[in-house]
């Protein structure tokens, strides 16, 4: 069986809020109805004993041993309730010595009871004989020293013709309730939404170009401004991954075209030409060199992109970084024995620490930082690695600054270094410059470490001083002195 579901959400509140309400009046209604019941009951119970103590009273027995009901009990204004009264008096043996004129011959809560109403004004529903449900008191009393059992009954039947017509009456005023309950919370949920529809019409209105546009947050301190100031920082991040994806493909594009523009361009010439052997080998030769650049290029694009979406290779663990270092610089050597650079490296001793992060990317980031300071160092001159820890507010780090004596780096161009494809306008770097992406490689593979990497200018006089700063998990920390 379906379950039918409204389509929208103010709609389902309203018949949400329509459903509780519904089941508080029920349980409402059922409390107030027994309540009214109980205490309507009583109200009889306690006039049956008043009527009782007045039947004591008004009992006598003639001359010849028969029980009357004094007739001048009719000059009492209570008394003349009685006449209305269900009421028996039986002897001890359970003979009946007095019955009312509203009983007829039928008989009034069957046999007598062991100890009925010895102690007290004993109460019991009961049905006589034509089906009249009565609530019945007994008691014990004695009349000229007979002791007689007294039965007074009401009939419950106004109680209960009574109470029926009460509850028809809540059951007419819940339906009126409930359907003004419905419009009521309908009208409400509508102008709590409001903002939401807003939000929807406002987002639909946000395409690829405008992508700048932002959401209304009406009221920042609520659920839906909430919502709004979320929606608006994913927009936030959504652009500015949009429109790095452009200048990324703009520039990719770009350095691409070059090398390709020039393995045609040597292509074309040397169909047109008639070369020797030896030209053709130094024109495959150039082609081969610019097919390698492409390739760096390429693979440099390809791990930018891993790296950005977290699919590179990923296995966090603690390494020294000292040995690292010490690994990477035996993988130069070949470099820098053909450039004839001496690394001098300082305060290794003080990292005991390990940091915990992926090695293997940490690698990379460092053998660009050492390649790119051997490309522009001089040679015959060294290469210093400085070694520090540093400890701030934000946690534990480990300081590695790779200083070389090259031309250095103008102050405008600190941080554009960093860019991918960028390449200095310096006379004195130009040419020796590459793809522009080592450096971005760095940038991305300590930013995503939790570390930083930057250029400073403080303390040198020669040459560029770039420093990269990594995070140390404190539990690596203690593993040593423990």
């Amino acid at each position: 069986m379906k379950i039918f579901r409204p389509a929208n959400i103010r709609t389902r509140l309203a018949v949400w809020f329509i459903a509780i309400l519904a089941a508080i009046l029920t349980i409402y209604i059922a409390v107030v109805f027994s309540f009214q019941y109980f205490l309507l009951e009583r109200q009889i119970f306690h006039d049956e004993i008043q009527d009782v103590e007045t039947v004591e009273g008004l009992l006598y027995f003639d001359a010849t041993g028969v029980l009357h009901l004094q007739d001048n009990y009719h000059s009492r204004p209570q008394s003349h309730l009685l006449e209305d009264r269900l009421m028996e008096v039986r002897d001890q043996s359970g003979v009946i010595l007095y019955r009312s004129k509203t009983l007829g011959d039928m008989i009034l809560g069957g046999v007598t009871l062991p100890d009925e109403g010895a102690t007290s004004y004993n109460q019991r529903s009961i049905r006589i004989a034509d089906g009249t449900h009565v609530l019945l008191i007994s008691h014990l009393h004695p009349v000229q020293n007979k002791l007689v059992l007294i039965r007074l009954g009401y009939s419950l039947e106004p109680l209960h013709d009574r109470m029926l017509r009460f509850f028809f009456l809540l059951l007419l005023a819940t339906p009126i309730a409930l359907i003004l309950a419905g419009f009521a919370g309908y009208s409400i949920a509508r102008r709590a939404l409001r903002p939401l529809d807003l939000m929807a019409a406002r987002a639909e209105q946000i395409t690829a170009i405008r992508l700048h546009d932002r959401v209304t947050v009406e009221n920042p301190h609520d659920e839906l401004g909430h919502m709004a100031r979320v929606l608006n920082h994913l927009l936030d991040r959504i652009e500015q991954a949009f429109l790095q994806l452009q200048r990324f493909t703009a520039d990719a594009a770009h350095e691409l075209r070059t090398p390709l523009a020039s393995v045609r361009a040597l292509g074309e010439a040397s169909l047109l030409e008639d070369l020797s052997a030896a030209e053709y080998r130094d024109t495959i030769g150039s082609m081969l060199e610019e097919t390698i650049r492409l390739n760096q290029t390429i693979d440099g694009l390809l791990l930018l992109a891993k790296t950005e979406l977290g699919q590179a290779a990923d296995q966090q663990r603690p390494f020294s970084l000292p040995e690292l270092l010490a690994e990477i610089i035996t993988l130069l050597d070949v470099l820098l024995e053909e450039r004839h650079l001496a690394v001098m490296q300082e305060g290794a001793a003080a990292l005991v620490e390990d940091i915990v992060a992926d090695r293997s990317l940490v690698r990379v980031a460092f053998l660009n930082v050492l390649h790119n300071a051997i490309k522009f160092t001089a040679g015959g001159s060294k290469l210093h690695v400085f070694y520090s820890r540093q400890e701030r507010e934000e946690g534990i780090f480990q300081k590695v600054c790779i200083h070389d004596s090259g031309p250095g780096i103008l102050p405008a161009e600190r941080e554009r270094v960093f860019d991918r494809f960028f390449t200095s306008d310096s006379a004195s770097t130009s040419n020796r410059s590459g793809a522009g992406l080592g450096l971005s490689i760095a940038k991305l593979i300590v930013d995503r470490s939790g570390g930083q990497i930057f250029f400073e200018d403080s303390k040198i006089e020669q040459g560029a001083n770039c420093c990269i700063e990594l995070p140390v998990v404190r539990s690596a920390i203690l593993i040593p002195s423990q």
